[in-house]
């Protein structure tokens, strides 16, 4: 067949995915593939080369493949494998495929109870396209038992949103890099495509290196360089004509939050308002929909029936926005979303394009609005704190598998290191990619490999993300054009004035809001008060390193439901509890306005259904005593809180849980077993407190400054029960999350 030929059949599978008419048909015209489009599609069918496609959001990266597909399996190839990231992203595109009669089937952790049936599909050839998440890659049975088959039959590998693969770019995945294994046994011949709308010089770079693509590069409309037999690298102008980029400045998140409820209605069609945290998702949600908008939220809390509910709602324009995290990004498919809102800066110019390149892909006009807040950078830091962790926790981690004798859990090795497990598994992912560790049924073993910790290599990483922040605060400030100023942070050569966002084209949208909403929204923002969940489970392993605690903790020495005033991520409270609890703010005694919503949340958490502790013997009572923690940090502050509690509530001030003078510097904020393990030994009752608690009738209100993981009211609590108290009520300042 000759390249005219391929050409025709190529477009009449472009037909029936876009829903047009095919060649010779009565009706709708023929869809056309780009010559873009067509060049990718050439490499992959007729030259079965590999190829590397950075092009913008909307320009069509999922055709191409498909329609490979279709022409690859109409020749004898065996299934196509799409490596995908996202659920959401995964069900748009097998929607997508069936339009095109593609057979295609998914394995991700939603549907976990169809692995088996479809792995039988597969090999059974009745299946054009398996979409598999990277996570499955390194799934000891997936890898060790499905992966081989599935690789020796693959027709096509599709590694899609391939700038995961880079550690380099804003949403390094480990898991990708396991496809350096599976690209290594593909089949000589097989093709491979890998594709992302967001990747800057140095990360195409890296992911061509990575796939093996080479670095033979081809600018703009798709013409590629370099002799036929070299690999293809299409990257083209990254311009959505449809955007209107704008900033817009607003005092406070009272202010942010109450222009959005006086503006959402106004902005075109339906949308995604993008908040930093969870706590700030909730928050905005219940604040407009308390203002008549119908709004969805969505995020990395969300649970998966809820998230596809969600979706639909947004796709058939039932809601007028989702209120989400970075949860919904890649892959999120609406041709017609009017608007994206960010109430928060991204840290990277790159997600901030990712994110906003959701909207206008199939309408004329759309509208892009940053709304940055003082709290930005405080979430940019927290989040930089979970970079790879230091050479010597790293080593440690090492020595304890080496030691081991057989494979660890997570569970069993997280009280032996001073990692929290989202840290720690994600370093043994990269540590297996690196070949120094092996996932295995049970858990993880070293493989004996030399390592080495690449301290240059992780330095520049940091050195970048502090860049990408840079670059955003110049973005919110720039009187230049802003979309050019995006794509040149994407290094596209082609970057030049819009025309259209509000530094070429002029402001426009005010940032006046009625006093009515700004009223509401401060007084949604000034209500202190979120519960604090109580540890209920003491952490795995704790017996194995001399602690004598396991299993459920008893229900009489549970703490109960706390109270806090808010949570540091949120826009509200957090706004006035971050510069309060600092690691360099002073100590001081407990500001005013603080102390006096410590004492309104009291009054409500009195007022609640069934009391103080509903469902805790004896803890439904006032509390008759206050017990406050000891802290290294803030000692004034914590203990001035518990003295104006004392003073107003008129309830004793019992004492203070201290810590041993020993160990007083030596609690670990790592993972939930460390710090369990050096709590048990470090915290204590004085002779005093402990006859005052045994004198006591009744529950102990228990005052803290600060609960990030909880295992400090956990003890301390175990303790003041133990001693006799009918019950424990903590009361924090701030909660993390």
């Amino acid at each position: 067949m000759n390249d005219t030929e391929l050409r025709l059949e190529a477009d009449a599978v472009l037909s029936r995915l876009v829903g047009a008419g095919t060649a010779g048909t009565a009706g709708a015209a023929p869809a056309r593939l780009r010559e873009d489009q067509w060049r990718a599609i050439e490499a992959l069918v007729a030259e079965r080369r590999r190829a590397l496609v950075v092009q913008r959001t909307g320009w069509g990266k999922s055709a191409v493949y498909f329609v490979a597909t279709a022409l690859l399996r109409a020749r004898g190839s065996g299934p196509t494998v799409i490596v995908s990231p996202l659920l959401a992203l995964m069900r748009n595109q097998v929607a997508a495929a069936e339009r095109a009669g593609i057979r295609a089937r998914t394995i991700n952790s939603a549907n976990t109870e169809e692995w088996e049936a479809i792995q039988a599909e597969v090999a059974e050839g009745v299946v054009d396209v398996l979409l598999v998440s990277p996570e499955r890659l390194n799934n000891p049975d997936f890898r060790d038992e499905v992966l081989p088959r599935l690789t020796a039959a693959t027709g096509l590998l599709v590694v899609d949103e391939a700038h995961c693969i880079s550690d380099w770019g804003h949403d390094f995945r480990p898991d990708y890099r396991r496809l350096r294994t599976m690209l290594a046994e593909l089949r000589p011949g097989v093709p491979v495509l890998a594709t992302t709308a967001t990747a800057n010089a140095r990360v195409t770079a890296d992911v061509a290196e990575q796939l093996g693509t080479g670095s033979e590069a081809a600018e703009g409309g798709g013409t590629e360089a370099g002799q036929s037999d070299s690999a293809l690298v299409l990257r083209g102008p990254l311009d959505r004509e449809s955007l209107s980029l704008g900033v817009l400045r607003l005092p406070d998140a009272a202010h942010r939050m109450a222009w959005l409820a006086d503006h959402l209605g106004k902005l075109p069609g339906s949308g995604i308002i993008y908040t930093l945290t969870v706590a700030a998702a909730e928050e905005v949600t219940a604040f407009l929909r308390g203002q008549g908008h119908e709004v969805g939220s969505y995020t990395g809390r969300t649970e998966h029936t809820e998230r596809e509910a969600a979706e639909a709602d947004l796709l058939a324009n039932r809601v007028k926005a989702l209120v989400a995290t970075s949860a919904l990004g890649m892959g999120f498919d609406k041709p017609d979303l009017g608007f994206v809102v960010h109430l928060g800066s991204p840290s990277s110019p790159i997600a901030y394009y990712q994110q906003v390149g959701r909207a206008g892909r199939g309408v004329e006009h759309a509208e892009v609005l940053l709304l940055p807040g003082p709290e930005d950078e405080a979430i940019w830091r927290y989040f930089a704190s979970l970079a790879f962790p230091a050479e010597e926790q790293v080593r440690r981690t090492l020595e304890v598998l080496g030691s081991a004798g057989g494979p660890l859990s997570l569970p069993a090795l997280e009280p032996q290191v001073d990692l929290r497990r989202s840290r720690l598994e994600t370093m043994l992912k990269v540590l297996d990619v690196d070949g120094a560790v092996r996932r295995v049924r049970g858990g993880w073993t070293v493989t004996g490999r030399p390592w080495a910790y690449d301290t240059e290599r992780y330095a520049w990483v940091a050195r970048q993300r502090e860049s990408e922040q840079q670059a955003m605060r110049e973005y919110a400030s720039t009187t230049e054009c802003r979309m050019e100023f995006l794509r040149r942070q994407l290094d596209d050569e082609a970057a030049a004035q819009c025309g259209r966002c509000d530094n070429c084209s002029g402001t426009r949208f005010e940032s006046h809001v009625s006093e009515a909403l700004l009223d509401a929204a401060r007084g949604e923002l000034a209500r202190p008060g979120v519960e604090v969940e109580p540890r209920k489970m003491w952490p795995t392993g704790l017996p194995a390193v001399g602690v004598p605690l396991k299993g459920r903790i008893p229900a009489n020495q549970q703490a109960a439901t706390g109270r806090a005033l808010g949570r540091l991520s949120d826009i509200g409270w957090g706004n006035r509890l971050r510069p309060l609890l600092a690691p360099q703010a002073g100590d001081t005694p407990v500001p005013d306005d603080v102390a006096e919503a410590a004492v309104e949340v009291l009054a409500d958490w009195a007022k609640g259904p069934g009391g103080w502790a509903p469902g805790v013997p004896d803890a439904s009572a006032r509390p008759v005593g206050v017990v406050t923690v000891d802290s290294r940090s803030r000692p004034r502050l914590v203990r001035s809180l518990g003295e104006r509690i004392s003073v107003v509530g008129r309830i004793p001030l019992l004492g203070t849980v201290t810590y041993t003078e020993s160990a007083a510097s030596a609690v670990p904020r790592s993972n939930g077993a460390q710090r369990v393990r050096a709590l048990h030994a470090a915290l204590t009752l004085p002779e005093p407190l402990v006859q005052a608690v045994a004198d006591a009738s009744g529950p102990l209100l228990l005052v803290d400054d600060f609960a990030d993981t909880g295992w400090t009211l956990a003890v301390a609590a175990r303790l003041l029960t133990e001693a006799g108290a009918a019950g424990v009520l903590p009361l924090v300042l701030a909660v993390q999350g």
